[in-house]
């Protein structure tokens, strides 16, 4: 035996634990992993930005006493009847399929109680999600299931779906399991066979199609409801300036960290960009266009706090949504279910296997036995008081900078912590005047 200590194993940062076990998972099964939820890597994101409040030089608003409105209006540039909202957080697009009637029905009626709108997903309209939703954003996308020109009549507003963060270039999943009786007659699908989502419009080839394609949705719809048009982070500048082009009034920008009811992991992981290195090109572009505030930018993709909302709007943005949240906000990997959880190989809070159906939050599942375990009266007030803690958050920092409006938030009022936080998100390192990649640095 070595009188010299022996160096302790170290594990390689290349073939990690976790690298490894896909490997054998992998080999073992020759199939790749499909999950939900966005990207589990660590990125940059708003919690490099900080906000410079006021002091001297800025003269700030008074606690609740002075106003600080929060607002918006959305579909200005064209549509007869665009839409006003009380406050700049809205829900994001999830299917009923992917999620539960009751859960729909949740989202519906916490999105009006705080005063602002939902969106379908793909799957068409439920009329849960209807009748309870004051303002509904209905989602036209590459499936086309579940559409149908009387539901885009019923509809507050209409987004085409171009990309989704979690996967630009790339479609969906839904597994047999949770293709229902209901789900399969509203999709014009067999029950219980997987389906995989188109990634691309099948009448469409490029931005000119895509201008003909809201042109006929405007006839069909009189003219009256705001289109909106959803692009993934990949090319921002580019794909923010072509749905202008083809005659958007709303470009809904997503991130990476954006979540999905389920895909390959790959593709999570490793397509897209952070949502901090989007808003600045996209507001770059409408601005370019002289189309800034005319044409409305909502962003999403890992927005879980006030902050995070206000830092967004300052780097440009008119509103935000929220999906992954809003699910937590419902109950979704609530540690109540932590023995449930256990029992399906994972852990409250890291359980993403939502394309299985077998959610015991009864959230994402089209199981009765589970889904009637969710109270969507319950859930939705979760949801409003969420959403409005979010909105006391953001107006108490737009308060500290002295601004009396959400919109009125500017980079001017960012700094960064990190390098890279700072080149993204275009606003000087923290201490110093230095924006990385500007002025030739």
């Amino acid at each position: 035996m070595s009188d010299f200590p022996h160096t302790p194993p170290k594990q390689s940062w290349t073939y990690s634990n976790d690298v490894n076990a896909e490997i054998r998972r992998a080999a073992a099964t020759g199939i790749y992993d499909i999950r939900g939820g966005g990207s589990k890597r660590k990125l940059p994101h708003f919690d490099d930005l900080l906000f410079l409040g006021a002091s001297i030089s800025r003269y700030p608003l008074e606690g609740y006493r002075e106003k600080c409105a929060t607002d918006v209006w959305l579909g200005t540039r064209y549509a007869k009847k665009p839409i006003h909202l009380d406050i700049p957080v809205t829900i994001a697009g999830m299917s009923f399929g992917a999620l539960s009637g009751p859960a729909k029905e949740a989202l519906g009626r916490g999105a009006s109680a705080a005063g602002t709108s939902t969106t379908t997903g793909d799957g068409g309209m439920t009329e849960e999600e209807r009748g309870h939703s004051n303002t509904l954003v209905y989602q036209y996308l590459p499936s086309r299931y579940g559409m149908n020109p009387d539901d885009l009549r019923r509809a507050d507003a209409i987004e085409v779906v171009v990309g989704q963060g979690a996967k630009p270039g790339g479609g969906g999943m839904l597994l047999g399991q949770k293709i229902s009786d209901r789900v399969a007659k509203m999709r014009n699908l067999p029950k219980g066979i997987d389906q995989r989502s188109a990634c691309r419009h099948p009448d469409w080839t490029g931005p000119d199609d895509l201008e003909i394609k809201i042109m006929e949705i405007r006839e069909i719809t009189d003219w009256e409801k705001p289109i909106y048009v959803k692009i993934g982070g990949a090319r921002p500048y580019y794909d923010t300036a072509l749905a202008v082009k083809a005659g958007a009034d709303v470009v809904v920008l997503d991130g990476m960290q954006g979540g999905t009811a389920a895909t390959q992991d790959v593709f999570i992981e490793n397509v897209g960009m952070p949502i901090l290195a989007c808003i600045p090109l996209a507001v770059k572009a409408l601005q370019d266009l002289g189309m800034h505030r005319k044409v409305q930018l909502i962003v999403s993709g890992g927005i879980r706090t006030g902050a995070d909302v206000a830092k967004a709007m300052a780097l440009g943005a008119d509103a935000v949504a929220i999906g992954t949240a809003a699910l937590i906000a419902l109950g979704d990997n609530d540690p109540k279910w932590e023995s449930e959880y256990n029992k399906l190989g994972t852990t409250a809070g890291a359980y993403d296997d939502w394309h299985e159906g077998k959610d015991p939050a009864g959230i994402t599942t089209q199981d009765p036995e589970l889904f009637n375990r969710f109270d969507p009266i319950l859930g939705g007030r979760r949801l409003k008081n969420y959403l409005k803690v979010m909105t006391l958050e953001a107006q108490t920092i737009a308060r500290a900078c002295g601004k009396n409006h959400l919109h009125n938030l500017e980079p001017e009022d960012l700094c960064a912590l990190t390098i890279e936080g700072a080149a993204m998100a275009g606003v000087p390192l923290a201490g110093t005047s230095w924006i990385p990649g500007k002025n030739g640095f």
